[in-house]
């Protein structure tokens, strides 16, 4: 299995070009979409606005029928891609971490990046939380060693954890993404009368 776009018509050399000109457009959908703004992404958490839970959900799950497409039709070997490691309290700990900061703050990693690059200053002082928190984790790392690598259950899937098939898979992901925007719908609803009366 070779790369989408075979070498000889775009050397390899320009990989980093088109990285960067993939995440500048990446960036202006983000800003433009709204998701710069931390009063949008702290919606979900307060159930005014699951614009950002829908995106991502459509996210996942065009990205999932499309590798298993890709794989389908040869062009891709769904069984030798990458699955990072898992580290079960690392993840617990760090989900938690991340949680909290998403809903006091408004971003998470990647939007307050974008808010940043319009100015906002909210976004600023939260990235500069972010860059002390990885300093303190990188200068303590010894101590947090034993949490960060224990617990460790290898490159798992749900689909290996649950013994389904990829296909199966993505139908049964498919139905739950349209029962959980049918109930966020709902929800939002019923706080809007709240948030905006």
């Amino acid at each position: 299995m070779g790369p989408l776009i075979p070498n000889e018509l775009i050397p390899f050399e320009w990989s980093y070009i088109i990285a960067m000109l993939i995440g500048i457009a990446f960036g202006f959908i983000l800003e433009a979409s709204g998701f710069s703004s931390s009063r949008k992404l702290a919606g979900v958490f307060y159930g005014y606005d699951f614009v950002v839970l829908k995106v991502f959900f459509t996210a996942a799950l065009v990205a999932i029928i499309g590798i298993l497409y890709m794989d389908y039709l040869g062009y891709l070997d769904f069984k030798s891609l990458y699955v990072h490691p898992t580290y079960l309290w690392g993840a617990i700990i760090g989900g938690v971490i991340m949680g909290i900061g998403f809903v006091s703050g408004g971003f998470c990693p990647g939007t307050s990046l974008c808010a940043v690059a319009i100015g906002k200053i909210d976004a600023m002082v939260f990235v500069g939380g972010i860059l002390i928190g990885i300093l303190i984790f990188s200068e303590l790392y010894p101590i947090f060693e034993p949490i960060y690598q224990g617990s460790f259950y290898g490159n798992l899937t749900l689909m290996d954890t649950f013994n389904l098939n990829p296909y199966w898979f993505v139908f049964l992901f498919t139905i739950f993404a349209i029962f959980a925007f049918y109930i966020v719908d709902l929800i939002r609803k019923r706080n809007k009368k709240i948030f905006y009366n």
